[in-house]
């Protein structure tokens, strides 16, 4: 038997191959079209193409990754390692050349075409009460027949002056104390953090006089895909910058459950995903104060909010119970703790953090604050809250209550699992429309705000190119498909006899629709395949199964209004989402967007401690619908697998977008043969 050579995957996009024994990674990132820099040529001078290799057992990838999958250092990496140094864990990827399977991290730095973070802040109007403020104390002078110490004084003038009592400070802010108050003439201003329903206050830090320099907190959406921040002023809310990353765990695995699975079957896992976790945090917080242009040492607050595998991994806990039923977690409650106390370090060494509360196992503090963003529990009519990212929450209720689920969706709506997938850079279609007589598409890349048959389109892309096609451009390529006939209800592609048109080709027994061939100027063939159809079915079933769910339990056939949120909701048109059955029929104009509601909630909860308090209490009254073991999933999901659904009728979608009927059948050919079978 033939020997097979070793598979490698690339993280964070998903590509994969294999490739003989003795190949450099870069070569084999190359001929997958994977983002990995490099500008010297493969002799190991730049340092561009730096990669993490990782080790264990991958079981969603089907691999055991051994400590000899790559080669052994060589004198070119030891030598930059000596004279600039390599970061613990990495490699060179034009020196280490492969010999057996291998599941390969591109970091950030070594992308050519950098992840763009979704999640922009909302511009809305936020009510000020944090629980981190500044407030100037006018200090009696000591007195030696009156004695005191500067603390009690302090404390005395905190109290006539502000009323708050009975402030406490630790060991670090009383050294700082005595010289502050002599400096500024015993004028001192102090950041002072009141939590909800604490009844001490905590002095965080002292400057001599009028502080002048701010106060500034972070709120933090810790997604299982990237990691988003907004930089806030904690005076008056307002946004000074914000930034992302990409969630270094992908590398561990693109979903929870894989995540689960790796500290299941990997001594020591969670230990290091929780580190990976936490260096990034210290890292975004860095490079937001850089951006503001403040010091990190003003970052006295930190708001996180994340589902509940990142929640227990970024506090040190084994997610291993989350894996099976009954998804117990080990706590769900609101925490409020010292950012030391999670290594976080890039701020000040007094800063606070506040973490959401958790709804249920599968239901996090993301959807928590979403809730709070949002507020279904205010609502006169019935909607729906649907936050999509590699795992879905799904809200749904009115002022008469509140119900929640979690829907395993995955990474295909995120672009990852697709054959010409990649992440939301530069160069990535995100928007695609095809016409409905020719059958010819045109699209839009990240980065470019023209069309792909617009004049200048060529020009503006040079420098990026089209690399690829991410969650959103695959989404509305699907729907377009579907609207044009190319794809029938069942999923399946249809050959170029029934559909009439070339794009249509041929891929092994399947076949697949070419929306880019840009192979004449040494670019990726970009092709929709029936893999990748198959794939977004699958999300979306997941996705639409749950929102099911949730409507029966309410009796309910229909909703008034949707509200999409996240990423997912900014990016994607409610007519494709809802042409491919990703959500329940509405009429169009009673389906938004609400951008980055998570994102919103942890600055609502940042910048109002009253609105911590309301939180709690909102998730303690929210019915949580576990779609793992209810009963009806598995039927809903079946039914969902057909594009928009086999049995809904979804009259709202049929008075604006009429599908055509085509049935292409086994092997694309449909009963038209040697024609187009459509009717419009």
């Amino acid at each position: 038997m033939a020997r097979t050579d070793p598979l490698i995957i690339f993280t964070p996009s998903g590509k994969r191959g294999r490739f003989p024994v003795g190949t450099p990674i870069l070569t084999a990132a190359r001929q997958l079209g994977v983002d990995l820099d490099s500008v010297c040529g493969g002799r190991g001078i730049c340092s561009k193409c730096q990669v993490a290799p990782s080790y264990g057992d991958f079981p969603k990838h089907g691999v055991t990754v051994t400590r000899t999958a790559l080669s052994d250092w060589n004198a070119v990496e030891a030598r930059y390692d000596r004279v600039r140094g390599l970061a613990r864990g990495r490699r060179l990827g034009c020196q280490a050349t492969i010999r057996g399977d291998a599941v390969i991290d591109v970091p950030p730095e070594s992308q050519v075409h950098r992840q763009v973070v979704r999640k922009a802040a909302l511009d809305r109007p936020m009510t000020m009460a944090p629980a981190t403020r500044l407030v100037l104390a006018e200090v009696a002078v000591p007195d030696m027949h009156s004695p005191s110490g500067d603390l009690e004084r302090l404390c005395a003038a905190l109290r006539t002056q502000w009323g708050i009592d009975h402030a406490r400070a630790d060991p670090a802010v009383l050294c700082k104390l005595q010289p502050a108050l002599r400096k500024g003439g015993w004028q001192v201003s102090v950041a002072l953090h009141t939590p909800a329903g604490a009844e001490v206050p905590q002095i965080l830090d002292v400057w001599p006089g009028l502080h002048q320099g701010g106060l500034y907190g972070l709120a933090v959406d810790l997604g299982s895909t990237t990691i988003a921040a907004h930089l806030c002023d904690l005076a008056s809310g307002e946004v000074r910058a914000s930034s992302g990353l990409m969630n270094p765990q992908i590398r561990f695995g693109e979903d929870l459950m894989s995540r689960v699975s790796y500290a299941m079957m990997t001594p020591g896992g969670a230990a290091e995903m929780t580190a990976a976790v936490r260096e990034a945090l210290n890292t975004l917080v860095a490079g937001i104060a850089d951006a503001a242009g403040i010091s990190p040492a003003l970052i006295f607050e930190l708001t996180i909010v994340c589902n509940p595998v990142m929640h227990h991994l970024l506090l040190g806990i084994d997610p291993v119970e989350l894996g099976q039923a009954p998804f117990a977690l080990a706590v769900s409650g609101a925490i409020t703790l010292p950012a030391q106390t999670l290594d976080l370090t890039a701020g000040s060494p007094q800063a606070q953090t506040y973490i959401l509360p958790c709804i249920a196992g599968h239901v996090g503090a993301d959807a928590a604050a979403v809730a709070l963003s949002e507020r279904p529990d205010q609502s006169e009519d019935l909607v729906m809250i649907v936050d999509v990212g590699t795992n879905a929450e799904i809200l749904l209720g009115n002022t008469q209550g509140v119900l929640a689920c979690s829907s395993p969706t995955g990474p295909a709506f995120e672009g990852a699992q697709i054959s010409a997938g990649q992440r939301a850079a530069p160069g990535a279609i995100e928007r695609v429309k095809i016409d409905p007589e020719t059958l010819e598409p045109r699209f839009r890349v990240v980065g470019c705000a023209l069309w792909s048959d617009e004049p200048g389109f060529a020009a503006a892309t040079a420098a990026t190119g089209v690399t690829g096609i991410c969650g959103s451009g695959i989404i509305e390529a699907l729907a377009e498909m579907r609207m044009a006939g190319v794809l029938d209800a069942s999923g399946l592609i249809g050959g170029p006899e029934a559909t009439g048109t070339r794009r249509c080709e041929p891929e092994g027994r399947t076949f697949a629709y070419v929306l880019h061939d840009g192979s004449a100027g040494g670019g990726p063939r970009i092709s929709v395949t029936q893999g990748d159809v198959r794939a977004i079915q699958l999300a979306k079933s997941a996705l639409y199964a749950g929102a099911r769910l949730l409507m029966d339990q309410l009796g309910v056939d229909k909703v008034d209004r949707i509200v999409l949120a996240g990423a997912f909701g900014a990016h994607i048109s409610p007519k494709h989402a809802m042409v491919l059955g990703m959500i329940p029929d509405a009429p169009l104009d009673k389906v938004t967007s609400a951008g980055n509601a998570a994102g919103h909630g942890a600055r609502i909860a940042l910048c109002n401690r009253t609105a911590r308090a309301e939180i709690e209490g909102i998730v303690s009254r929210i019915h949580k619908v576990e779609t793992a073991v209810a009963p009806g999933f598995q039927a809903h999901f079946i039914n969902a697998s057909a594009i928009p659904h086999a049995t809904d009728p979804f009259p709202e979608l049929a008075r604006v977008v009429p599908l055509p009927q085509v049935a292409h059948g086994a092997g694309g050919a449909g009963a038209g043969k040697g024609g187009r079978r459509r009717r419009r």
